[in-house]
């Protein structure tokens, strides 16, 4: 599996593998949820306030956020809720909105590789 990101882990958690979904802001959300739902998703935002998220925040399989600390909002709420997290992540390059990705928090620090059948 190619590592393509790390930061802080929200919390202590095995390997998730989900779908990379960049989402901005309510509109975006607003619009996911009119096509699909976020069952599966890992969410990849840039705002550690996030607050946008909340419709979805349960059906998510994982939240990456390049911004804010493991005390950000989204790093408290990813623990309260048990939902995998990556935040202060700096990734080498991002994939499309769709590819299967996956993120571990069993280390020192959270790590965002792209899965298995993602590189083929």
């Amino acid at each position: 599996m190619e590592e393509i990101g790390h930061g802080q882990k929200t919390f202590e958690y095995s390997s998730t593998k989900g779908i990379w979904q960049r989402l901005e802001g309510p509109e975006d959300v607003l619009a996911y949820l009119e096509d699909d739902n976020a069952e599966g998703v890992i969410a990849v935002i840039r705002d550690a306030g996030a607050t946008f998220l909340s419709p979805i925040f349960e059906d998510l399989a994982g939240v990456i956020c390049t911004g804010g600390t493991i005390r950000s909002h989204i790093g408290i709420i990813s623990r309260e809720f048990q939902i995998p997290g990556v935040v202060a992540a700096e990734m080498t390059h991002e994939p499309e909105d769709g590819t299967e990705i996956e993120i571990d928090g069993s280390g020192e620090f959270g790590i965002i590789r792209l899965s298995d059948s993602s590189e083929r």
